[in-house]
């Protein structure tokens, strides 16, 4: 495995530190990966916690002949910056922009195949990855690991109401509040002029104007306006994206088109190591135990990309 330091959007406004991951003893060049992280800030290994998805993936897929970038998230690398945009940043600057560019460093690598780039997109980088591809991305497939075709904040929503019912004393008071408050600041969003919706505020510095531009088109649609292969992936023991329903809903909207595969991985979790307490609540716990994505999920990705 050879490892080199990239920078993704390099002169622009925000360039990122990247890495490139190619296989040893190269004798043509390789199909590539470009990872997409999911929501919030985070590294080019996807960290979180003791878990390091995107590091395993990469290292992984290396062996197995697939080179791959990986980069800092925007909102890591220039937190204070992107905050002071807060109404105006959207899943375009915070994501996409970077995931694009990362697709044109890889097409500019000797030892990569500048045809054969994929997308893997993981959580919401799942939800997007379709997005991506159509604005700019130009993969020749996707990846979509524990995503969903539902919007952002149905999800938001119903994780609310999950760890409702799953807390007890207070915490189950503060979590009911909670989602009462900002199930009500949904209403009418779509109906909602662009800049009241920017003006508006769900959490912190994010607008309801963040939820309402990714809402306008789910990654279904996109999906269903495209003939190019896709792998949809999912672990049946993630409590943040649901195998009965997200992962089922999948299966339903895209029913019968022979460019898209799934997989599902019964004792897995959102991040596609071993499950442990099954609960929203204890994703932390669960999260802090150090574990690596067993070689059944790299196998299967490696094994999409080989033949497309």
């Amino acid at each position: 495995m050879i490892t080199k330091k990239v920078i993704v959007g390099g002169g622009t406004e925000f360039p990122l530190n990247g890495q490139l991951v190619l296989p040893d003893d190269l004798t043509e060049r390789v199909p590539a990966v470009v990872f997409v992280h999911g929501s919030g800030p985070s590294n080019m290994d996807e960290q979180i916690y003791s878990l390091t998805p995107f590091k395993d993936l990469a290292e992984g897929l290396a062996e197995r002949g697939i080179a791959s970038i990986r980069y800092d998230k925007r909102t890591y690398a220039y937190a204070r910056k992107v905050a002071k945009l807060a109404g105006v940043v959207t899943v375009k600057e915070e994501t996409i922009e970077d995931a694009i560019r990362a697709a044109d460093l890889a097409r500019t690598i000797p030892e990569i195949d500048p045809e054969r780039i994929f997308i893997v997109g993981h959580s919401m980088g799942a939800m997007l990855a379709p997005r991506i591809d159509a604005e700019g991305g130009n993969f020749r497939g996707l990846v979509l690991m524990a995503g969903t075709p539902l919007r952002l904040e149905n999800i938001v929503i119903r994780q609310l109401k999950q760890a409702s019912g799953e807390g007890s004393g207070i915490m189950k008071m503060v979590v009911k509040l909670e989602d009462k408050i900002f199930s009500k600041k949904f209403d009418g969003l779509y109906d909602m002029p662009d800049d009241e919706a920017r003006r508006k505020k769900f959490f912190g510095g994010t607008s309801l104007y963040y939820f309402k531009e990714m809402g306008r088109k789910t990654a279904a649609e996109y999906l269903i306006e495209s003939d190019k292969p896709v792998l949809i992936m999912q672990g049946g023991m993630d409590f943040q994206v649901l195998k009965d329903v997200d992962f089922a809903a999948f299966q339903k909207l895209l029913a019968d088109r022979p460019n898209v595969e799934y997989r599902l991985y019964d004792d897995l979790n959102h991040l596609f190591v071993k499950g442990v307490f099954n609960s929203i609540m204890l994703a932390a716990r669960e999260y802090k135990k150090k574990q690596h994505i067993g070689p059944e999920v790299i196998d299967d990705i490696a094994a999409f990309v080989k033949s497309n």
